[in-house]
């Protein structure tokens, strides 16, 4: 598969990138500390129906999942199961199985997702992943790595770091792999602006820190751990040189697992209990950008750096990368017909 064209920075973040970076040329991010690689993280409660559905012993990683996206260390077996499933781990059900972790679906929708003025489906959260794998067993994919190569489908579930790094593309096969399809521009701001018409979702007046769109610049932080030679840095790319000029802007950067696992970047689904309206949406502005159904190439709602530099909160919109492309900032949810 032909990796996707390299296009400039997302352009509703670009200004803040470079004022972000240009700091580090002039010591301003010296005093950042870098943040301790985060492990696996918690998930939600793995139910006795779930578990009937699956192995009899819970495999757990013991190593962090910067390790982990490297291709270093290893699982150990343990007998001992304590109710709870993590993030990449192989612990496998049967097909279908993790679509438990969603909560019901609201008057005739699909589990995870609630009624649009009676027209449609929308997801209520931002989508997470689940990987196929062979045989037909199913596993929640990790929310900091791409999917390339891999048969994944989309759940919508609280409490979870949602899945960056996608692609429209992707993002479209992973819904339709759900049975639903990513949602079209006009039905995602329908959603957003809830059933009174709120530029902001949650009112027509914006709130700072209402959504998570207060966020710290990753790049920023990525690039003084880099520089620093630290521990994050050496668990992911570019262990001895910082990226210089372009290479800032750089497919590898852009797309690092690093950049999404910073403390003030990514927050969890339903975090910010007034980021939603009357529908019962979540995040639909701020946290992650949100592809939508155009081959052009659009995502929609702004991310955790920037809900106002191309249109405010639900009318935000970007159409500057190929349906193709992605980024850490780059997410979706689903739709479905009612």
């Amino acid at each position: 598969m032909r990796r996707p064209t390299f296009t400039l920075p997302l352009a509703g973040t670009l200004a803040t990138l470079v004022a972000s970076a240009a700091s580090l040329g002039a010591g301003g991010c010296s005093q950042v500390p870098a943040p301790e690689p985060k492990t696996l993280l918690g998930a939600p409660t793995f139910g006795a129906q779930q578990r009937g559905r699956g192995t009899t012993k819970t495999m757990i990683a013991r190593r962090p999942l910067a390790a982990r996206s490297l291709g270093a260390g290893s699982a150990e077996e343990s007998d001992e199961d304590d109710g709870t499933l993590e993030i990449g781990t192989p612990v496998i059900v049967a097909r279908g199985g993790l679509t438990d972790l969603e909560p019901a679906g609201v008057d005739g929708c699909r589990s995870g997702m609630v009624p649009v003025g009676g027209r449609f489906c929308v997801d209520r959260f931002e989508a997470s992943l689940v990987e196929i794998l062979g045989g037909g067993e199913e596993r929640l994919h990790s929310p900091y790595e791409p999917v390339e190569g891999l048969s994944v489908r989309a759940v919508s579930v609280p409490g979870r770091h949602p899945q960056g790094y996608i692609s429209g593309k992707q993002a479209k096969r992973a819904c339709a792999a759900s049975g639903k399809r990513l949602c079209k521009p006009t039905e995602w701001k329908l959603a957003c602006t809830g059933p009174d018409r709120s530029q902001w979702s949650y009112g027509n007046t914006q709130e700072a820190g209402r959504c998570n769109d207060q966020g710290k610049s990753p790049i920023t932080l990525f690039l003084s751990s880099v520089r620093h030679r630290d521990e994050m840095a050496l668990r992911f790319s570019f262990p001895s040189d910082a990226p210089q000029g372009q290479d800032i802007w750089s497919w590898p950067v852009m797309n690092s697992p690093a950049l999404n696992q910073y403390d003030g970047t990514l927050a969890t689904t339903g975090s910010h209990p007034g980021c939603t309206n009357g529908y019962g949406v979540y995040d639909m502005v701020g946290n992650l950008h949100e592809w939508v159904d155009d081959p052009d190439g659009t995502f929609l709602g702004g991310y955790y750096q920037d809900v106002t530099q191309n249109g405010d909160g639900c009318g935000y919109r970007t159409a500057a990368h190929e349906f193709g492309y992605h980024d850490y900032s780059t997410g979706f949810r689903c739709c479905d017909d009612l």
